[in-house]
Order: C-alpha cells, then sequence, then structure tokens
C-alpha cells in the first residue's frame, strides 16, 4: 500500500509532464518502425519517410513541450547519419547498425584500461592496432597454445612484423620532428647532402 501511494503521488505530480513525453517518444518509435522496415521498402521509400517525420517533427516540436529541445537534438543526430543510414535497406546481409563494432572496441577499451590504468587508448594501439585487436578477439574464442604458433606461417608472421616496425619508426620520427622540428630537419639536409655528395 505504501509503495501504491508513493507511485500515484509521483504520478500526479508529473501528471503535467506526461504529455510531452508522450509525444516526443511517439515521433522517436514512429521512427524506429520507419528503421525496421518491416514493409521491405527499398532505402529510397524509407528516406523518403523518415524525412517526411523529421520535417513533421520540426514543424510540431511545440507540441513537445519541455523536450522540445530534445526533440531538435534527435534531428540533429538523425540528419548526422544520413549519408550512410539507408544503404542496408538496399544492399542485401548489411547490418543495419555497427553495435558490434562499437561493442568490440568498447570492450577492448575497457580490458586495456584494466591491464594498463590508461583512461585514454594507448598510442601504440596506432601502430600495432591491427595485431592487436585481431589477438584480442581471437584470443576470446578459445586458448592458444605454443603448437598453435609454431604453425603460424613465418613468411606472413615476418611480414607482419616488417610493417609494425615501419610504424614504429614513423612514430619516432613524427615524435622527434615534433619535439625539435629545426634538429630533425637539419639531420635530414645531412643525411641528403651524403648520399647526393660524390665518395
Amino acid at each position: 500500500m505504501k509503495l501504491q501511494a508513493l507511485l500515484e503521488r509521483g504520478l500526479n505530480d508529473t501528471a503535467a509532464l506526461w504529455p510531452a513525453v508522450e509525444v516526443a517518444f511517439g515521433w522517436v518509435h514512429q521512427a524506429a518502425d520507419l528503421l525496421a522496415n518491416e514493409a521491405g521498402l527499398t532505402g529510397a521509400q524509407v528516406r523518403r519517410q523518415l524525412s517526411g517525420l523529421l520535417g513533421a517533427m520540426a514543424h510540431w516540436r511545440a507540441h513537445a513541450g519541455s523536450l522540445a529541445n530534445a526533440v531538435e537534438h534527435f534531428a540533429t543526430v538523425t540528419r548526422s547519419y544520413w549519408s550512410g543510414l539507408f544503404h542496408c535497406y538496399d544492399v542485401p546481409d548489411l547490418p543495419r547498425t555497427n553495435n558490434d563494432l562499437e561493442q568490440f572496441f568498447g570492450a577492448f577499451r575497457y580490458h586495456e584500461r584494466r591491464a594498463t590504468g590508461r583512461k585514454v587508448a594507448a598510442p601504440s594501439l596506432v601502430v600495432r592496432g591491427s595485431a592487436r585487436l585481431l589477438a584480442a578477439a581471437i584470443t576470446r574464442q578459445r586458448p592458444f597454445s605454443a603448437a598453435d604458433l609454431a604453425a603460424c606461417d613465418r613468411h606472413a608472421w615476418r611480414a607482419l612484423r616488417a610493417t609494425l616496425d615501419d610504424r614504429q619508426q614513423a612514430r619516432v620520427r613524427q615524435r622527434r620532428f615534433r619535439a625539435d622540428p629545426q634538429a630533425y630537419l637539419t639531420e635530414l639536409e645531412q643525411r641528403l647532402s651524403y648520399l647526393v655528395l660524390p665518395p
């Protein structure tokens, strides 16, 4: 009884807010239904319908009361994704969202933060991300042993190591240039002069 009384009082106190919530979330649910595309419309048809809904939301946003700014924000964010939002309706088996990819990178950042304590991604992720991200994904599937590593393609491994080393050297050169551009450029000029001058 006490809980019911609390709920009733809360609903009564917030009664003036509910019409705005009903309007705004009605539009959001309409957009979700359009994007779900259970009717099997083409990308152009879904685009046209969603564009019409966004236009109606902009025209009638005052009906959303205190949520009018949220409605405007929803429309702005939807427009920012507009160019890539409708391909999935025309290309077979193309996922509608990249949630799986976002979750994968999010999980990688979470585990890296727990292991290193860093709040931002490590700079080495730029250099070695193609190997580290792949290793993180594969090792979640099953544990690997020394026998698995011994069976790998050594030529492909060496090529990957060479690529990673090249990226590492590029990062080192960038860091040296940022630290002291004049000294870096002077060293490059000296090396070039050694190459140009006859022995």
